[in-house]
């Protein structure tokens, strides 16, 4: 019996039917000599550290660095363990073992952290390497299954970025939890997530450090146009009134008119990162939402494989383009019939072997889709929308720059009109016009070049006539925040910021995780608390920032060289790079961790959320105030309420459960009194004035006393007024004439009158 493992149900469904393996069992389907049965992600994961070491169990200082002489592995301890038992019966029955788990290096290590986990790694095994789910891709790739150890390479990269992640993440949590924790704060450290948080930490100081200064430009306006002087950015206002003063009242002569011609190429396919930024551009959708709409596309097989990190396709699926299209156009009938399907361009842009490693870009199938949920049709329709724009021809633009010159001051403006449409024929809002009643009105441009949406009417050398000069007062701007897509493409690019696309695809090699991960990333960030969405853009937390500041490690914090190790993870996969090298190294930078010399001084102590604001509350002197206040955040809690002082713990519970459980006493018009302290969702305090049989502390309420309105306490001889000190003489004594005084007693007579 062969015994294939897919990496879902819905995908081992689509398998068994292509294989004929009709009976539904217990977890998986039979028939025709094959059983297929189905995984749940990552079921079998690195052990834990207790399983290496006793010792390890207590997070120490001393117990560091922990570094496993071999790594075990175990089953994940949720309730996928029933499914694991049915895989491990399976596997010990098999005559050959098929991988079907996605074809990249995530989906090998599943399956070969299954196949050590069940004991059956000395077993054939042969693997199904495919990059759609089509029926005919399914039929194709059993047919053509590969040798399974052909994929070790692959397979040692995984286990290397695994095994990287275990040693670098467990212990830099233990080291900085450990040595800065507080009241058991978790500092989650990662070989990934923290060059990332540190980027998005970098960028936020840079803005709020941002200090805005004023400048000038000189510009004018001529027959409604927008031209702007050569002397660009003016630092100083009198150097602008001079300036201005000099053009004003004298002509404005056209010296040349010069036109260029630009091409601009189609955009290259889809890789996912790309597909992500794109959607969060004109979408909004975050990373992970885009990675999942994809992922439901491919499942249902109407796109190619989307967890993929090329943009181009490879040379055995360039015949298929004619027909793939033709295809389509029962889709796009119009875009598609554009084209030459008999005499397709196909060029280097399009297909290039040399920039395929695992799978080609991401592309329709010819399993057209039928109704699709609004957020599914989004990405469908962008992917095939950018399939159909690969094969039109270049956009060809006329760039016209008018120069001119006033009073010795030379101007110019410039304007484009697009001369053949090509590619960007397909999407008309690229070159949708201006509103005309804005005509002449150029928009600011960020890096001081010239504005070329303006349309510009027929100018003639040497004309010349009146204009209005004025000075612009513009402001330099701090660096934009990180939103999603200008984060991915940091990763994508190792921090460096490139907006050239056929540079970025060359750092690609080095970038920060990989297509399939850099969204988890994101959301593993948000979910620990160190940054939040604020609109569209990724902004830092407190937490965040702190974690940034205890980092006193470079390296940890470096997109570069977290890059550097993609790239060496990449090498492993091709076999070019030792995998024993590779962890050599990382043990190496775990050791310069956890040797970071010198105690970094904790800023104030984080207790809890501000409700006000993004900050967190600190403490203070007089009370519990906010960590922005620097930024105009007032909030504070203060710590003398009605006479108590408020502590922190109480703070905290206060913080998360509205309301403290304990009473306190405190006084208010002149009168003391137990109460339970609640806070409103806005931080406000108010309180509930205790009453009834509750205990508190070792005393028992008993009510309220009917000289000064205070609480009314059992004490060890009787019962009396807690403002005592302050001089009420209230008591009911427990024995009174040879007589006990019932507690029920004294609570009637406390609330119907002595």
């Amino acid at each position: 019996m062969k015994v294939v493992l897919a990496e879902k149900p819905s995908v081992a469904r689509d398998i068994a039917k292509c294989l004929g393996a009709k009976d539904k069992k217990n977890g998986y389907f039979e028939g025709n000599d094959w059983a297929v049965t189905w995984a749940f992600g990552h079921m079998v994961e690195l052990e834990n550290p207790v399983g290496y070491n006793k010792e390890w169990k207590r997070w120490s200082l001393h117990s560091l660095p922990m570094i496993p002489k071999e790594f075990k592995v175990k089953a994940r301890e949720d309730d996928s363990q029933k499914q694991l038992a049915i895989i491990n019966e399976l596997f010990q029955k098999a005559d050959e073992l098929i991988c079907a788990t996605d074809a990249g290096r995530e989906g090998e290590l599943i399956f070969r952290y299954i196949q050590t986990w069940t004991g059956t790694e000395d077993k054939p095994f042969k693997r199904l390497w495919i990059s759609s789910l089509t029926d005919d891709a399914l039929d194709k790739g059993f047919k053509g299954l590969k040798e399974g150890h052909d994929f070790d390479p692959l397979y040692r990269a995984a286990r290397c970025r695994s095994e990287a992640d275990w040693i670098v993440g467990l212990n830099a949590t233990r080291f900085f939890t450990v040595k800065y924790g507080r009241d058991k704060e978790l500092w989650t450290v990662g070989r990934v997530q923290t060059p990332v948080l540190a980027m998005i930490v970098k960028r936020d100081l840079e803005i709020e450090k941002h200090n805005a200064s004023d400048y000038w430009e000189l510009h004018t306006l001529y027959r409604e146009i927008d031209f702007k002087c050569d002397a660009g950015k003016i630092e100083k206002k009198e150097e602008g009134d001079a300036l201005l003063e000099k053009v004003t009242d004298q002509p404005l002569v056209i010296t040349d008119i010069r036109e260029q011609r630009k091409s601009f190429q189609p955009p290259l396919l889809y890789d996912l990162t790309e597909l992500q930024r794109d959607m969060n551009k004109r979408w909004g959708f975050t990373a992970d939402q885009t990675l999942k709409l994809a992922q439901q596309l491919y499942e249902r097989k109407h796109l190619t494989y989307p967890r993929t990190d090329s943009r181009y396709l490879s040379k055995d699926i360039e015949p298929e383009l004619p027909g793939l299209l033709n295809r389509l156009a029962q889709k796009k009938a119009k875009s598609i019939g554009a084209l030459d399907l008999a005499n397709l361009k196909i060029t280097k842009r399009i297909v290039d072997d040399t920039k395929v490693s695992d799978h080609h870009a991401i592309i329709p199938t010819k399993q057209l889709p039928g109704d699709l949920s609004v957020d599914l049709a989004k990405v469908y329709d962008a992917v095939l929308m950018r399939f159909i724009a690969v094969f039109y021809p270049v956009c060809i633009k006329a760039v016209t720059t008018v120069f001119a010159e006033s009073g010795g001051e030379k101007f110019r403006a410039s304007g484009t009109v697009v001369v053949e449409a090509g590619w960007q024929g397909l999407f008309p809002n690229m070159n949708k016009k201006k509103d005309p009643k804005k005509k002449g009105k150029a928009k600011e441009s960020d890096d001081g070049k010239e504005d070329e949406s303006q349309e510009l009417p027929t100018f003639e050398k040497g004309e010349q006539g009146p204009h209005e000069p004025f000075l612009k007062t513009l402001k330099t701007k701090p660096p934009r925040a990180y939103n999603e897509a200008s984060l991915l493409q940091a990763m994508e690019t190792a921090g460096k910021s490139v907006e050239d696309e056929e540079l970025r695809e060359a750092l690609k090699e080095r970038g920060i995780g990989t297509p399939a991960t850099r969204a988890s990333i994101i959301e593993v960030l948000l979910r620990r608390k160190y940054i939040k969405r604020v609109k569209k853009n990724l902004v830092s937390l407190d937490a965040g920032r702190e974690l940034i500041r205890l980092v006193q490690d470079e390296q940890l914090k470096s997109p570069e060289m977290t890059g550097e190790w993609e790239g060496k993870l990449k090498q492993i996969e091709q076999g070019k790079f030792s995998p024993e090298d590779f962890m050599a190294q990382v043990v190496a930078h775990t050791n310069s961790i956890i040797s970071q010399s010198g105690e970094v001084k904790r800023g104030p102590r984080h207790l809890c959320d501000c409700p006000n604001c993004d900050g967190h509350l600190i403490e203070g002197k007089k009370g519990y105030g906010c960590s922005r206040w620097k930024s105009g955040c007032d909030f504070v809690v203060w710590k003398d309420q009605w006479g108590h002082h408020l502590t922190v713990p109480e703070l905290l519970e206060l913080a998360e459960k509205k309301k403290l459980k304990e009473p306190i006493q405190i006084r208010d018009e002149g009168k003391l009194f137990y109460a339970r302290l609640k806070m409103s969702m806005q931080g406000e305090l108010s309180y509930d004035r205790v009453t009834g049989k509750v205990k508190i502390r070792d005393r028992a309420l008993m009510g309220i006393c009917p000289l000064c309105g205070s609480d009314v306490m059992e004490g060890p001889k009787g019962y009396g007024c807690a403002d005592w000190k302050n001089g009420c003489k209230f008591v009911v004594w427990k024995n009174m004439g040879n007589r006990t005084i019932p507690k029920d007693m004294v609570r009637v007579l406390l609330k119907e009158g002595i």
